[in-house]
């Protein structure tokens, strides 16, 4: 896949951040998602998180699965590190990865096809394990490079572009990281970038399992059936010698509004999200509170924004195993091969 690279060439006038960088030291290649994909959005949200943080890109490491999401790594933090999984097994190599050298930042970016179905295993243990990460998950409901099927976050009763109706419940991944012991969680909105950016530096600042949560609207499926204009139609009917796709332009969406307030926020395809944002009088270190507060606005048919709750006291996996603070390319050969008399200890502790 060929990917469109920035110019390197800077502005001599660019702001710089306290470690030298300007924000455009912080993206990565052109985005090849579609026009208003709010995953860009969220790409570009991490940037500005990470440019305000003065966080010096090498010492970031993103990892990812497959699906749209799991591409835009690729269009943020181009001098990074950067390991692309194979489908919902990202969780499992980022834990690997940071048993192995815990002085990187991780960031593990998701989808709701690639977290919520083939890689809810991995995505449970990696919370309930408190891995010290940021974990976002980009959430549209749909799969988005396979052409719109449904997700397993889709809300029962929402229509496809086929007009089908998904009669399964959905699967509530704020509840799911409440339940299993995230240290922060938090749910926003791609195209609330005020909110969206001091909930991501938050995340990162937090040592231990933060999770995000981001509603991110698929433009590329709002198109429905009987219209003889529709991607499925015009294949239909039309004799190809290749096949091309054409996505029409949207504009992205924007949302700002005040604490503790509610707004329906029309999205490309004519449905209604219900935004509620939290209010300074909320609690988010109330582990009961926040599930109950998510369950609440769940049933009243809106979506809980803002940080739901927060561990002041958070415990990492180093923590649980009693790990070695350096990382592993930094040990000899006597601290990795202790040689036998280790070896028997260990295999005594354990008969």
């Amino acid at each position: 896949m060929t990917y469109l690279a920035k110019p390197k060439l800077h502005h001599p006038s660019l702001t710089r951040n306290k470690v030298g960088y300007t924000r455009r030291d912080y993206e990565g290649a052109v985005s090849t998602l579609c026009a208003g994909c709010g995953h860009d959005s969220i790409s570009a949200a991490i940037v500005q998180a990470c440019w305000e943080l003065d966080i010096e890109p090498h010492r970031v490491a993103k990892l990812s699965g497959i699906g749209c999401s799991s591409k835009t790594p690729t269009y943020f933090l181009g001098n990074s590190h950067g390991f692309n999984t194979v489908h919902g097994r990202m969780p499992s190599v980022l834990t690997g990865a940071n048993l192995a050298n815990r002085e990187l930042l991780y960031l593990g970016v998701s989808g709701d096809g690639d977290s919520a179905s083939i890689g809810i295993g991995q995505f449970v243990h990696s919370l309930r394990r408190g891995v010290n990460m940021v974990y976002i998950v980009e959430n549209n409901g749909v799969y988005g490079l396979t052409k719109g099927q449904f997700s397993a976050t889709a809300d029962q009763g929402s229509v496809s572009k086929k007009g089908v109706v998904n009669t399964d419940a959905p699967l509530d991944l704020v509840g799911l990281a409440l339940q299993l012991g995230a240290t922060y969680v938090a749910r926003g909105f791609s195209g609330d970038k005020r909110q969206l950016v001091p909930l991501i530096m938050g995340a990162i600042a937090h040592p231990g399992a933060a999770f995000i949560d981001v509603i991110s609207p698929c433009v590329a499926f709002n198109n429905h059936a009987g219209s003889t204009k529709s991607y499925e139609y015009v294949r239909a009917h039309n004799e190809v010698a290749n096949r091309m796709d054409f996505v029409p332009c949207r504009e992205e969406i924007v949302v700002d509004y005040a604490d503790g307030a509610v707004v329906e926020v029309e999205q490309h395809d004519g449905s209604i999200l219900r935004l509620r944002k939290l209010d300074a009088s909320y609690d988010p270190r109330n582990h009961v509170g926040a599930a109950r507060h998510a369950e609440a606005a769940r049933a009243a048919g809106e979506i809980a924004t803002g940080l739901l709750f927060i561990d002041p006291n958070p415990r990492d996996l180093h923590a649980h195993l009693n790990t070695v603070a350096t990382p592993f390319n930094r040990l000899g050969e006597a601290e990795l091969c202790p040689g036998n008399a280790a070896l028997a200890k260990i295999n005594a502790a354990l008969r």
